[in-house]
């Protein structure tokens, strides 16, 4: 890659970016006034799909540089508070001289100490009842574990499945959206429309059909998670190229290795490590799970007669939705 440089300062408002020229990527600086209370400065948001090393420098008046930080941008984006250091004036980041950058599991994803407890969330009473129970389709090879799981959410998010670096899985599939898209058609990795919507992913561990998709082409979950990442309209990307950009990922070897005992990188691995965490995805604590002991006295007036007209006769909804999971 060409030397990449991108120059913002304390004395304007906005950032100014030195033209850049790179092979097959490229990166974008936004600086803004850092809204932390009490803080002085710019808080620099670099964009780097190739997600680089990124040396800060600082100078007083654009002649000889001095550097600070090195930072590594991980999954395209990074924020950078800058306070006024000295006499220093102007700031930029620079890619030709930044050195190695610590990639562990820890210091990329912020993970707890304490692993999330995936394999055995506490559920409340009412999803724990026989019917249910009934309903999990997760695969005797394939068990959700805490480190699956995790490694599988850290696949979910990365922007590097797709063949630009641009979306990931939760990019149609997002959180605050019960882990779907409120778009008619969600968009592509290369920003056009795909052919459907998202389906959500809430309570997929329940599916007691197992076919998924809107066309149920997918005969399990393990099936359905690596589809999107090569379909041409969603994520574009082929398998033998993820395999190699997750391999050059020194935290992906560790997460693997802690999964699966080995740091061993392929399809089947991400497959299994994505389904877990797609089924370590459980509505536990809505307004109906909350209302489901007290006999929905936490329910409007309005919210209880949906209710009825979707158990009940009127609306037949329950005839195929008919557990507290909905699914």
């Amino acid at each position: 890659m060409k030397n990449l440089i991108l120059l913002a300062s304390l004395a304007l408002p906005v950032a100014a970016e030195v033209p850049v020229q790179v092979a097959a990527e490229s990166a974008a600086l936004n600086a803004t006034p850092n809204a932390t209370p009490n803080a002085t400065g710019l808080l620099l948001e670099i964009r780097d799909p190739g997600n680089h090393a990124w040396m800060l420098q600082s100078t007083d008046r654009l002649g000889s540089w001095t550097n600070h930080t090195t930072y590594r941008v991980f999954n395209g984006r990074l924020e950078i508070p800058v306070n006024r250091n000295g006499s220093a004036r102007f700031y930029r980041l620079n890619s030709d001289v930044a050195g190695p950058v610590s990639s562990s599991a820890a210091s990329a994803l912020m993970l707890p100490a304490s692993p999330y407890n995936f394999a055995n969330p506490v559920l409340p009473l009412h999803l724990t009842t026989l019917p249910i129970l009934g309903q999990i389709n997760t695969p005797a090879a394939n068990p959700i574990t805490n480190a699956g799981a995790a490694l599988g959410r850290a696949l979910f998010y990365d922007n590097r499945l797709s063949a630009n670096q641009t979306v990931s899985c939760s990019s149609c599939h997002q959180a605050e959206h019960g882990f779907s898209d409120p778009r008619q058609f969600s968009i592509g990795f290369d920003g056009r429309e795909t052919d459907r919507n998202s389906m959500e992913l809430t309570n997929a561990r329940y599916y007691q059909r197992e076919n998924f998709f809107w066309d149920e082409r997918a005969a399990t979950l393990e099936d359905q998670v690596l589809l999107p990442i090569q379909n041409e309209l969603e994520m574009g990307m082929s398998l033998d190229l993820l395999i190699t950009r997750l391999a050059a990922e020194p935290f992906y070897t560790q997460l693997f290795t802690t999964a699966f005992g080995s740091p061993t990188i392929d399809s089947t691995r991400i497959s299994r490590a994505l389904a877990q965490f797609v089924r370590s995805i459980i509505s536990s604590n809505s307004k109906y799970d909350q209302g489901v002991p007290v006999n929905f006295a936490n329910f409007t007036a309005s919210e209880n007669r949906g209710r009825q007209i979707y158990q009940g006769p009127a609306g037949g909804c329950a005839a195929c939705h008919g557990t507290d999971n909905f699914v």
